[in-house]
């Protein structure tokens, strides 16, 4: 079963990082919601930040952070060594966020993770 963190999960259901959240676990993925507030998001254990989750492998990280917020968070993707993508969606896609994480070595995608799911 693959894995998804989710950087910017949210409690509010009208908010992307949620209805992540929710697609992904619908569909059989192992969902970590990360949110620096939350304990728990659509009945998951949410953590502070990524470095907060167990080690082991990350195939999808689903970034739902304005640009500001994003940068610092590139470093802590890079830092785990264990994340095989991280999709920057609309949003979060900004240039600078998408080439500190392309120049950290991180395999970046652009585009929006629910359609990348096949939700619409």
């Amino acid at each position: 079963m693959p894995t998804i963190a989710v950087i910017g999960a949210s409690a509010d259901r009208s908010k992307f990082g949620n209805r992540c959240v929710r697609a992904y676990a619908a569909k059989g993925w192992t969902v970590l919601p990360i949110h620096p507030r939350e304990t728990a998001i659509e009945g998951l254990t949410a953590y502070r930040t990524i470095a907060d989750v167990p080690a082991g492998t990350i195939d999808r990280v689903s970034v739902h952070l304005s640009a500001a917020l994003g940068l610092p968070v590139m470093d802590e993707i890079a830092e785990r060594g264990d994340v095989a993508e991280v999709m920057l969606n609309p949003g979060a896609d900004d240039e600078a966020v998408v080439e500190k994480a392309r120049s950290l070595g991180l395999n970046v995608v652009t585009g929006c993770s629910l359609i990348a799911l096949g939700e619409h």
